[in-house]
């Protein structure tokens, strides 16, 4: 551990800021922005020093060889994105499975810039009954923030702009790709 710390706070000059509550056992984990290849590495670190599970799902083609091991050891779970599958149940059935699971999940779904979070997240949660736990990659600041579990009423429309309140002023690696709402302090 004391590895880890020293290159993430030492080295890359990251910090944690905020904590997983260990008494909630399965939740969905949003990090945003994820606008880089980077965010998995800050993730790993982050995740490392919190000393708490969390799984991931991401594109099956990550795990063909020679990094497949890898990303599986890492707690990943390969992702068939072919049309016409109900991904939501598949994933939310996942938690009634297990008796710890956290699944983190980018809600803009790309690194790429997108003027909306896909809303997969949120179903996912509704779906196993979970909560959504916020957490950001700033690194205007260099500092991993895990906020308060949010319960979601069902209501989408006015959920989500509580949640993305969570993420104002937080900028990703490549700061372009960051949804404007987050920028925009005022909105």
């Amino acid at each position: 551990m004391f590895f880890t710390r020293f290159i993430f706070n030492k080295l890359l000059g990251w910090k944690v800021e905020g904590s997983f509550d260990k008494q909630i056992m399965k939740s969905v984990v949003i990090v945003a922005p994820h606008t880089s290849w980077h965010d998995f590495y800050v993730g790993a670190f982050a995740r490392r020093l919190s000393k708490t599970e969390i799984s991931f799902v991401a594109k099956k083609e990550l795990f063909k060889w020679p990094f497949g091991a890898y990303f599986k050891w890492m707690g990943g779970a390969p992702l068939d994105r072919t049309e016409g599958q109900n991904k939501v149940e598949s994933i939310a059935a996942i938690f009634s499975e297990k008796k710890e699971f956290r699944l983190a999940l980018a809600p803009e779904g790309t690194r790429k810039k997108v003027d909306r979070w896909k809303t997969g997240f949120y179903y996912i949660a509704i779906e196993a009954n979970v909560p959504i736990i916020p957490v950001s990659f700033d690194y205007k600041t260099k500092v991993v923030r895990i906020g308060e579990p949010f319960y979601p009423s069902g209501d989408l429309e006015s959920d989500l702009p509580m949640l993305e309140q969570f993420y104002k002023g937080v900028v990703g690696k490549i700061p372009e790709y960051t949804q404007q709402v987050f920028l925009d302090k005022t909105t």
